[in-house]
């Protein structure tokens, strides 16, 4: 396994969507809505927490949220978060030095069978492979445990998907849960295989992800989930799903504001349970597709929201959590190729930190092996592209070489022409082409290899013991 603990990745070239004028009108817009329009907010226990503030909902169960708690919640946020592993080593970390982490799904409810390219349910037994893939993936950084697999009780899914991450992802584990009591749970064995609930507060080798219901909309597994991470000192994404001509307006300023108004009311929630809770800024504006009716996680307008989103949250001082590396086709093709290449370029040239979803296809329906492996690649590509142009202009080496003369064996070349160069491990460059594409037979054989070089989990026995005695913990409750 290639180690992360060095960030490698340099963001030299300035980009940027949203103007300083357009990013004060989009927090003034946000901080009117919080005030003035207000948010549904529900469950019994955040409610206390505003009213111990002097805020109670009005007669239409708005609650609202003056600005100077929001800046309250502001100043007192954690402005970094480093994330670890198991080990303790430290995996990613979230500062003003601008570093983006890449992320997969290792469950959903459908994964691509990277030998025959076609979807199908995804297992238990699955995790296993998409854990060994970002594990060995030297530019994924974290999972993603969703909790979706089909050969497990509902009741018990986001428990035995977590289990299953842990005996097999050695980086950073990101987990959801479908409903509210397995958050704890989880939490719990977390703190275990940490060696307790201070070590795991100390050095999180997990973190939570959870969402709003947009527009405005705060419901209580939503603050239940919240008020539990907070709780726990545990780092939290806070995430509204908005979808532009649906659930936000087709006015991009607008839905910025609404989505920034959510994210922020998010932020007030955990700091007012646990002051300095770890608090991480989601956003994902996409649109309805009036066409197909499907909320497109491809689209071009989607990617360049995100990127803007991830200008808001530097200016409000947060870590953001992003999405690239998805498709709204079925499984990997020409298509998705395509997709995923210009939204990793997208979010490199933003200032996204944490970035999930590589290799998510059809609308968030299943997760691809091989367009992990093809983005991972891509990654490599695109760091070359981040560089940009920096040093001084050497005239001495152009005078040596003089006119019509040649670099090849010039000690600048030899010097740099690995360092300076991307060469690609799964695209070709050969001299001479084959008729046919050899790209996915490369993309197999790398999954291969990995998985051979790579059997079994590599905890310790007492924490495999721990972990499957959790487990039929689990599967007995069904039985």
């Amino acid at each position: 396994m290639k180690d992360r603990v060095v960030y490698d990745v340099e963001r030299n070239i300035q980009f940027n969507i949203l103007t300083p004028e357009m990013k004060k009108k989009i927090n003034e817009g946000a901080l009117t809505i919080l005030e003035d329009i207000g948010m549904k907010v529900s469950g019994e226990r955040t409610l206390a927490k505003f009213a111990e503030k002097g805020i109670t909902p009005d007669e239409n169960g708005m609650l609202h949220i003056p600005r100077s708690l929001v800046q309250w919640a502001l100043d007192v946020v954690p402005k970094e978060i480093t994330l670890y592993g198991m080990d303790g080593n430290p995996r990613m970390q979230i500062d003003k030095s601008n570093r983006v982490y890449f992320g997969t799904h290792n469950d959903m409810e459908q994964i691509v069978d990277y030998k025959t390219n076609k979807a199908r349910p995804m297992l238990l037994k699955d995790i296993e492979t998409m854990c060994k893939i970002a594990s060995n993936c030297e530019n994924i950084d974290f999972v993603l445990s969703v909790g979706l697999i089909q050969d497990v009780a509902p009741q018990i899914q986001s428990q035995m998907a977590f289990i299953e991450s842990c005996k097999y992802m050695e980086k950073t584990i990101n987990f959801s849960t479908n409903d509210v009591d397995s958050l704890q749970e989880i939490i719990d064995i977390a703190a275990e295989l940490a060696g307790g609930h201070d070590k795991l507060v100390e050095k999180p080798f997990i973190f939570n992800y959870c969402e709003p219901i947009p527009p405005l909309t705060h419901p209580f597994e939503s603050t239940e989930k919240l008020y539990i991470v907070a709780s726990n000192g545990i780092p939290t994404v806070y995430m509204p799903y908005c979808m532009m001509g649906g659930t936000a307006p087709m006015d991009r300023p607008t839905t910025l504001a609404q989505c920034f108004s959510e994210i922020l009311c998010g932020l007030v929630i955990t700091q007012l349970i646990r002051e300095g809770t770890p608090y991480i800024a989601g956003s994902m504006p996409s649109i309805i597709d009036m066409k197909s009716t499907i909320a497109s996680y491809a689209c071009p307008e989607f990617h360049m929201m995100v990127a803007a989103s991830s200008e808001m949250a530097d200016y409000y001082q947060l870590p953001f959590y992003g999405t690239c590396g998805a498709s709204d086709v079925r499984t990997f093709d020409q298509q998705s190729a395509g997709e995923i290449s210009y939204q990793i370029l997208s979010t490199l040239l933003s200032k996204a930190n944490i970035i999930h979803d590589m290799g998510l296809h059809d609308h968030c329906v299943n997760i691809c092996p091989a367009a992990v492996v093809w983005a991972n690649d891509k990654i490599n590509g695109f760091k070359s592209y981040l560089k940009g142009v920096q040093g001084d202009v050497d005239l001495d080496l152009i005078r040596d070489v003089g006119a019509a003369g040649n670099y090849l064996s010039e000690e600048n070349t030899l010097d740099r022409f690995r360092e300076e160069v991307w060469y690609p491990s799964i695209e070709t460059r050969r001299r001479i082409t084959t008729e046919e594409s050899e790209l996915y037979g490369r993309i197999v054989e790398r999954i291969d290899t990995i998985l051979a070089e790579n059997p079994g989990s590599k905890l310790p026995q007492d924490k495999l013991d721990f972990l499957d005695k959790k487990a039929k913990e689990f599967l007995a409750r069904i039985q």
